[in-house]
């Protein structure tokens, strides 16, 4: 599993080495059991049962199954040899289960989900890549409908998808709507802010929700706007230098906005690039989305944030929140080797996230407000035990890929 990526961080950080091996190990053992050989599909989580078994330890169970998870986990594991692939996918290679899920786009209405697999497709070269980019194009009319809004994330994963097809088919005129999917992305920013709002345009969001953006909805844009600056290099139809301002900019806010342990942080303003709320600090932003998303700005002609994927993959075992003095609860490792699991994130434990949901509200009108009595009744002390496939398939991706090998390529 050593790649320049690996390389890089134990370079810089040696002290890290055992710990993303560890976490390599554990995404290669744990996705197998959330695969379902019935259907052919990933499940949408592995949670703890409620009650734990008689003797106190945890009992998992598959909940859900989830397109889009499984698209993802493709996108990471199609980086492996392909023996390994196998026992992830009841005995496919991660190229044929991608076939399994375009030929199940016929039958899929979420825009989120079909750009996944078509990314995945690009990705894996599959023979039916054009198809997977003719139903992207009929959920998504960049042609006439380039204004209507969409959530970012979804947004940012078809400018993706068709960076990954750039060279490979223009049966749907990939190289025009990349264009305009880039475009989009781009004017959804409110202002001169470097953060991404939730939607890309009014409409999708109550006024009182829409100046804020999460973690993922920096991430993913970001990502996609490097790789659609160096899809275009690499094409020869040329760079992009505006996105890879962009990308570089929003990466840089999210870094200076980083917790002192290292944590990504959940909310932000997206007028004002300042903080809405912290938590919850989820294990996937540290140990994948952060880093697949960094790694791609660096590896685009970016800035290199490696000290700070370092600092966030650190969360995943000090977890300062759990051991902090005074914090009234026993540290319970987030990651649980012999489960197959890292448990999916530290929360507040409040009911009805009112401490995000008054944060969100207030910072409408106040911008920076504290709701100090509520954080202080509802510490960052509880943990969600779960795990999602997705939560893998990107750190494969963050820490086995490189832009190199973006499209198919042996590492």
């Amino acid at each position: 599993m050593t790649t320049t990526r690996t390389t890089a961080l134990v370079a810089a950080e040696p002290d890290l080495a055992p710990l993303l091996e560890r976490l390599l190990r554990l995404a290669e053992s744990g996705l197998p059991e959330m695969f379902r050989t019935g259907p052919e599909n990933f499940v949408f989580t592995r949670a703890a049962a409620a009650p734990p078994a008689a003797d106190g330890t945890v009992r998992l169970e598959q909940r859900g199954e989830s397109l889009r998870y499984a698209a993802i986990t493709v996108l990471g594991a199609r980086l492996l040899p392909e023996d390994r692939q196998r026992p992830l996918f009841g005995g496919r290679t991660a190229a044929e289960y991608a076939g399994v899920l375009v030929e199940r786009l016929p039958g899929v209405g979420n825009l989120g989900d079909a750009a996944l697999v078509a990314w995945a497709a690009a990705d894996t070269r599959h023979p039916k890549l054009d198809d997977a980019l003719a139903r992207l194009a009929a959920l998504d009319d960049l042609e006439d409908g380039a204004r209507q809004p969409r959530f970012t994330v979804e947004a940012a994963w078809v400018l993706s998808a068709l960076a990954a097809a750039r060279g490979l088919s223009d049966a749907t005129g990939v190289e025009r709507r990349l264009w305009t999917a880039r475009d989009r992305l781009l004017r959804a920013r409110i202002g001169g802010s470097p953060i991404f709002p939730h939607a890309t345009g009014p409409g999708l969001l109550p006024w009182y929700r829409a100046h804020v953006g999460c973690f993922a909805d920096q991430t993913y844009p970001l990502q996609a706007l490097a790789r659609a600056h160096a899809s275009g290099e690499r094409s020869g139809s040329g760079g992009d230098p505006e996105a890879l301002s962009a990308a570089d900019a929003c990466a840089a806010r999210i870094c200076d906005l980083q917790g002192e342990g290292g944590q990504w942080w959940w909310h932000y303003d997206a007028r004002r690039g300042t903080l809405v709320e912290g938590y919850p600090v989820y294990s996937v932003h540290q140990h994948a989305m952060a880093p697949t998303a960094l790694h791609d700005l660096a590896e685009a002609g970016g800035a290199d944030h490696g000290a700070e994927i370092g600092l966030g993959l650190r969360w995943m075992t000090e977890v300062p929140e759990l051991h902090a003095a005074g914090s009234g609860v026993t540290p319970e490792p987030l990651i649980q080797d012999e489960l197959g699991v890292t448990w999916r994130k530290v929360f507040r434990g409040d009911p009805r996230k009112a401490v995000r949901a008054a944060r969100g509200v207030g910072s409408r009108l106040v911008p920076g407000l504290r709701i100090e009595p509520l954080e202080r009744l509802f510490p960052p002390v509880a943990v969600d035990r779960e795990c999602r496939p997705y939560e893998f398939g990107w750190m494969l991706h963050a820490w086995l890929g490189s832009l190199d090998n973006a499209a198919g390529e042996d590492i």
